[in-house]
C-alpha cells in the first residue's frame, strides 16, 4: 500500500518540485483540449499548472495518497468541474472510463517499485499517439543523504533501486511505446539550515523511516541526519521522461 503524507505540511514547503513541474510542463505539447492524466498527482500543485494550459480540457487526477488527494481538492476548489480526482494503485488496472490525450506525471514514480507494471497501466489508458511527459528520482538520487541516514543508523545506505536510462527505455519499449526519450539529470536543491531544511527531510525524504520510529525519536533522528551532511542541500537526480504511446 502506498505510504500516507502529511500533505499540509508538504504544501507548505519551499519545493523543489515547483520548479520540476514548471520544466516538465514545458515539455507537454497541448493544444488545450485535452483530456491528460495527472499520474501522481499529490496535493494538485502541478495539476493546477495544467489545468491552465488546458483552457478547453479536463485532467484525470491520480494518487494513492487519500491525505494528497483531500490537499488537492482544497486547492482546486471551484475548478473541479474539469477534474476527475481518482484514489487508485497506478500499477494496477486504472479505475476510470475512456482513454487520455497525453501522461504527466512530476516527482512520483520513483515511490513506485515496479515500473514495468507501472508503464503497462498507463499505455492501456492511453489512445495511440498520446504522449508520455514525466519526471522522477533517478539513478544516483540523494546517494548523500542515504549515506547520512546509513551513518546515524549504523548500516549500509539505503539501496532504493532508482530506475537509469538504459532499464526505463527497455521497459518503456516493452509496454508499447515509441519515441523514447530518457535524460539524467542532476539537480541539487538547496534549503536554509536547520528548521527548514530538516522540515524538508522529514516529510519529503525520511518518512519510512520515520514512520517505524516512536515520536520521540524522530526529531533527534532527523537533526542528527542533516547534520551529517556537509551542506543543506538533497542531492537530487532526475529521470526525465518522453515518449509516445505506439
Amino acid at each position: 500500500m502506498p505510504r500516507e503524507w502529511d500533505a499540509k505540511t508538504y504544501d507548505s514547503l519551499p519545493l523543489p518540485h515547483l520548479g520540476w513541474g514548471r520544466r516538465t510542463l514545458s515539455r507537454l505539447p497541448l493544444r488545450g483540449d485535452e483530456r491528460v492524466l495527472d499520474a501522481g498527482c499529490g496535493t494538485g500543485r502541478d495539476t493546477e499548472g495544467l489545468l491552465d494550459l488546458l483552457p478547453d480540457g479536463r485532467v484525470v487526477a491520480v494518487d494513492g495518497s487519500v491525505r494528497m488527494l483531500d490537499q488537492l481538492r482544497e486547492r482546486l476548489a471551484g475548478r473541479l468541474d474539469r477534474v476527475q480526482v481518482v484514489h487508485a494503485d497506478l500499477t494496477r488496472p486504472l479505475p476510470f472510463d475512456g482513454e487520455v490525450d497525453a501522461v504527466f506525471s512530476v516527482a512520483a514514480f520513483h515511490w513506485i517499485e515496479d515500473h514495468a507494471a507501472l508503464f503497462s497501466a498507463l499505455a492501456a489508458r492511453m489512445r495511440p499517439g498520446a504522449r508520455l511527459v514525466t519526471e522522477c528520482g533517478g539513478r544516483g538520487n540523494i546517494a548523500a543523504v542515504n549515506a547520512a541516514v546509513a551513518d546515524v543508523l549504523g548500516g549500509a545506505p539505503d539501496l532504493w533501486d532508482f530506475a537509469g536510462e538504459q532499464d526505463t527505455r527497455q521497459r518503456l519499449a516493452a509496454a508499447g511505446f515509441t519515441d523514447v526519450e530518457v535524460v539524467l539529470r542532476p539537480d541539487p536543491a538547496r534549503f536554509e539550515p536547520g528548521e527548514q531544511f530538516e522540515a524538508f527531510l522529514a516529510t519529503v525524504i525520511l518518512g519510512a523511516h520515520l514512520d517505524a520510529m516512536p515520536d520521540a525519536d524522530r526529531e533527534p533522528f532527523v537533526s542528527a541526519v542533516a547534520g551529517r551532511l556537509a551542506e543543506p542541500v538533497a542531492d537530487y537526480v532526475r529521470l526525465e521522461i518522453s515518449a509516445t504511446r505506439g
